[in-house]
């Protein structure tokens, strides 16, 4: 578990059904570090919404590519780091689905859950790398 390892990782197949994996190992996660309801599951959804992107726009849901998902446990912070094989994307210029020529748009709105559900989130390698950070 993190908590005797502070270090976990997995390689995901660029398949969707490969979520259910994440989800295992944000509960084995919460349980190990006794963390309530509320932060697991903002855990749940922003990871979620990382590797689904990655998977999805990453790598184009390319079967040859994977997605790396490590998880960190530094003091009180756990850092989630998702790795995709695609070219990354321009971070710094990503539409805001707040925005009412955006509000009915059915898609556009991960990296905005991650920043409001998570600490600090911050991308890397040109976009295909992400850190998600969360206070313990």
């Amino acid at each position: 578990m993190i908590s005797e390892m502070k270090h976990a990782e997995i390689e995901l197949p660029s398949r969707i059904d490969s979520m259910h994996r994440v989800e295992a190992m944000i509960d084995d996660i919460g349980t190990s570090l006794g963390l309530g309801d509320d932060i697991k599951n903002n855990m749940l959804v922003a990871v979620s919404e990382a590797v689904k992107n990655a998977i999805e726009l990453g790598n184009k849901n390319n079967l040859s590519q994977s997605v790396l998902l490590q998880v960190d446990k530094k003091e009180s912070e756990v850092i989630f780091t998702i790795k995709d094989q695609g070219e990354g994307f321009d971070f710094n210029n990503v539409a805001d689905p707040t925005d009412p020529a955006n509000i009915e748009k059915i898609t556009g709105r991960g990296i905005f859950l991650m920043k409001a559900l998570a600490d600090s989130v911050e991308f890397s390698d040109n976009g295909s790398k992400v850190a998600i950070h969360f206070s313990v």
